[in-house]
């Protein structure tokens, strides 16, 4: 992936919508990365994958619950709180 300081993307936006039809470009401002610049098709492509992520996640809670695996709110704290307490976390 290709990487532009943002004065650069600013001055030659246009340029970069092209560049960005073939590949993600990635932004800096002030030497550090900011942002990532890429084409409808690829974000539209990445929100699919994200939405059939949540999708799979929900459906795993559901099934977890129908299967009675689950554990009590203050049960799940008092682990967290143990962990912390031990230092593994």
């Amino acid at each position: 992936m290709e990487t532009f300081n943002a004065t650069d993307v600013k001055r030659d936006f246009g340029e970069m919508l092209l560049k960005v039809q073939k590949a993600p470009v990635a932004i800096n401002k002030n030497g550090k990365p900011v942002a990532v610049m890429l084409s409808s098709s690829d974000y539209q492509y990445l929100e699919a994958l994200h939405n059939q992520w949540l999708k799979t996640e929900i459906q795993k809670g559901i099934d977890d619950i129908a299967a009675g695996n689950v554990i009590d709110g203050k049960a799940v704290f008092a682990a967290l709180r143990k962990q912390v307490e031990d230092g593994a976390i």
